[in-house]
Parts: C-alpha cells; sequence; structure tokens
C-alpha cells in the first residue's frame, strides 16, 4: 500500500498494536488475581482495588481488581466450567 504525498508509512514501532481479545483479557486479570491471592491469602478483594502487574517488558499495567472479581462472582452461573474452576484454584470464594 502507498501513502499519499507527504505521509510516510508507519514503521514496525509505530503501528498500533492489536486490542486484546477476550481471552487475553481473562488470562491477565487472572494472573492478577493470582498474585493478589499469593500475597494476601484471600480474594475478599475490596471493589476499588487495582492490581498493579508488571508486564514481561517490565511495563506496569493496572488492573480493576475488585471490580473484575465482582463481576466474575456475579456471573457465575453464565461461567464455563472450566473457568469456574481456574478461579475456584485461585482462591475464588463463590458466596
Amino acid at each position: 500500500m502507498r501513502a499519499g504525498p507527504g505521509v510516510e508509512p508507519a514503521t514496525e514501532d509505530e503501528k498500533p498494536k492489536p486490542r486484546p481479545t477476550q481471552a487475553d483479557k481473562w488470562t491477565t486479570h487472572l494472573g492478577a488475581a493470582q498474585q493478589f491471592f499469593e500475597r494476601e491469602g484471600h480474594l475478599t478483594v475490596p471493589r476499588k482495588h487495582v492490581e498493579t502487574v508488571l508486564s514481561e517488558d517490565g511495563a506496569e499495567l493496572q488492573f480493576r481488581l475488585g471490580s473484575w472479581i465482582n463481576n466474575q462472582r456475579s456471573r457465575a452461573a453464565s461461567l464455563t466450567p472450566e473457568r469456574v474452576k481456574q478461579l475456584s484454584k485461585v482462591g475464588m470464594r463463590w458466596a
């Protein structure tokens, strides 16, 4: 694809990153929940809690873990058995 006059094509560093899939978001939030559980020993996460996780490249990523945990509890009946099992393994209490 050619760029118009005065417009340079984007380099690899400038190209937008692909948007994360729902599966990607699940995996990253589950990792944040695991980190919280390992540090605190429970998943009674305050609703407004934000968990900071270091990415592979050392960047700090922030996840609204309290909201996410609350949402998973309220959606327990519609979660796949695999996801319920993953959360239970990390210490999720469903009631």
